[in-house]
């Protein structure tokens, strides 16, 4: 039951978040909110929801390691994973705007993180933790994060409008706005209960795998609720369209790291046991690979030879954390 609960949990996540999204864009246009706003508030935190809601009931029910664990684990299939499968099917090139803003955000993100999180570094102190207090560290830089990208859009402005109408397409546009509110409070409804039936599954399968917390969120947990970007990478590439997945990833990174974390040990501080300095490592080194592949073999292009690589990688760290 707890694998069928799991996937059902996962399900009610992803079409909960998918709808979630929808009807509250197609709301937002009925109010006459800019599109421009829609997609750095509705579609931006929207795509990040399923790792959201997750997290924030981990830390909740005091299960900090599946919180943290989520966020590590779905940055480093980000990147990993799914990057070096979209590299494999297509190659693509990288702009200058993601190698001098985008990527080096990313890097720093995951190096913020891991030095709020690992207060055992500072003598004197015995166990690990994510304060209220480094929460919101965390949504300070967030905001700062969203007002750099903010103001890079503001140069150019017709760029920018594009790119928003374009995020803010829904397929419930134009539907009667009582509908409109109904299918949002469904899909709300979904994702808490999608979240605590994925959470408390999860929970059961490390028990009964002999596992620690931390390895079945950085696995399993990770892996579910980043679908939607590997669906959409997958999908962009097919359509000769690959680039699409580098952004994406990059933006779901930072949202992951500054935005969902800070959210929810802002709402609750949690202690850190399973998570190690290896975890925080990796995702520290993946964030740095995608710089480091600017450089390397085709400079400015991520080539088929580094999306084997990047997978391998993946496929490494997944044995070394089920041998833990």
């Amino acid at each position: 039951m707890d694998y069928l609960f799991l996937i059902l949990g996962l399900a009610l996540l992803l079409v909960g978040a998918n709808y979630l999204v929808d009807a509250s864009v197609a709301i937002a246009q009925r109010a006459k909110i800019s599109n421009f706003i829609i997609g750095l508030t509705i579609v931006g935190i929207g795509t990040s929801a399923p790792e959201l809601f997750v997290s924030i009931q981990s830390a909740l029910t005091g299960h900090g390691d599946i919180a943290m664990g989520n966020v590590l684990g779905s940055n480093i299939a980000n990147v990993f994973l799914i990057l070096g499968v979209t590299a494999i099917i297509l190659p693509f090139e990288i702009n200058r705007q993601q190698t001098r803003r985008d990527i080096p955000i990313g890097i720093a993100a995951a190096l913020l993180v891991f030095l709020l999180a690992n207060d055992s570094l500072i003598p004197g102190i015995g166990g690990n933790s994510l304060s209220r207090l480094d929460g919101i560290v965390l949504l300070v830089f967030f905001i700062i994060y969203m007002a750099v990208v903010i103001l890079k859009k503001g140069q150019n402005p017709n760029e920018a409008l594009a790119e928003a109408d374009e995020e803010a397409s829904s397929s419930l546009t134009g539907k009667n706005v009582w509908l409109l509110w109904g299918i949002a409070a469904v899909s709300l409804a979904a994702l808490l209960w999608g979240g605590n039936l994925f959470l408390e599954s999860a929970k059961s399968l490390a028990a009964a795998w002999g596992m620690s917390e931390a390895v079945i969120s950085i696995t399993i947990v990770a892996v579910g609720t980043s679908l939607p970007e590997l669906i959409t990478a997958i999908i962009a590439a097919l359509k000769k369209n690959p680039q699409l997945a580098l952004g994406n990833v990059i933006g779901s990174n930072v949202f992951n790291m500054l935005m969902i974390l800070g959210v929810s040990a802002s709402i609750k501080p949690y202690a850190l046991d399973s998570i190690n300095i290896v975890d925080y490592g990796v995702a520290i080194l993946a964030a740095v690979l995608t710089w480091v592949v600017v450089f390397t073999f085709g400079k400015r292009k991520f080539d088929r030879i580094e999306g084997f690589i990047f997978v391998a990688i993946y496929i490494g760290y997944t044995a070394y954390l089920l041998m833990r």
